[in-house]
């Protein structure tokens, strides 16, 4: 496991969700976790949402002081630095949707390679309008890639419906990610879903990511 994954994607790709949960599932195994929000795209939908479950298990958040409020302005705090700086600490890193989302990480980015302990992880969902392919979604993928210079380690299969989402709906979209895969040379890390989903998934899908804190991340 590296010190530092990153999780990025196509907006609405559910991967403000997948990050909050990910640094709550880290904190059971790790003394010191931090979540950092680096969505200056979107203010509205924030790992902030999630700062009282955050902090009841000791996960530390770091954010905007703009973050949920009505001011929305492209600042980052120079805390943002402990991703790179607090070598002590896991960090999960939240990246803005697509390209645009991604230039935000070039700054940290001399440092996240110089360290070399990071995963970048590609968020996808075929359920969204513009990444129902594998090729429209392996565009988005190189977009990003470029705009931060970090490239991907892995995949990570999100494809939902959100409440709609049925076992059907998972079992569909391993073909695309599969093929996600296999033109990019990536591995699919895990197929995240609900937790209550779990059940009828397990033994069909290979490793299973359960999504206890379910928030409307879009």
């Amino acid at each position: 496991m590296k010190r530092v994954t990153l999780f990025a994607g196509h907006y609405g790709s559910g991967k403000t969700n997948i990050a909050v949960n990910y640094a709550l599932k880290l904190r059971e195994t790790h003394e010191r976790v931090l979540i950092a929000d680096l969505d200056i795209v979107n203010p509205y939908f924030r790992t902030k949402d999630s700062l009282d479950e955050l902090t009841r298990a000791g996960v530390r958040l770091i954010s905007s002081e703009y973050a949920n409020s009505n001011v929305d302005l492209p600042a980052l705090p120079t805390e943002m630095y402990a991703i790179t700086d607090d070598t002590s600490s896991m960090a999960v890193v939240d990246i803005g949707g697509d390209d645009r989302g991604a230039y935000a990480l070039g700054r940290y980015q001399p440092a996240i390679l110089e360290e070399n302990d990071y995963d970048m992880l590609f968020v996808c969902n075929m359920y969204r309008p513009l990444t129902t392919t594998p090729e429209d979604t392996i565009q988005v993928l190189r977009e990003i890639e470029a705009a931060c210079g970090i490239p991907f380690t892995g995949i990570v299969n999100n494809s939902n419906l959100g409440e709609q989402t049925a076992p059907e709906d998972v079992l569909a979209s391993l073909p695309y990610a599969d093929q996600i895969a296999w033109e990019t040379g990536l591995s699919v890390r895990f197929t995240s879903v609900r937790a209550d989903l779990v059940p009828a998934l397990t033994g069909k899908v290979e490793t299973l990511f359960p999504l206890t804190l379910q928030k409307k991340y879009y």
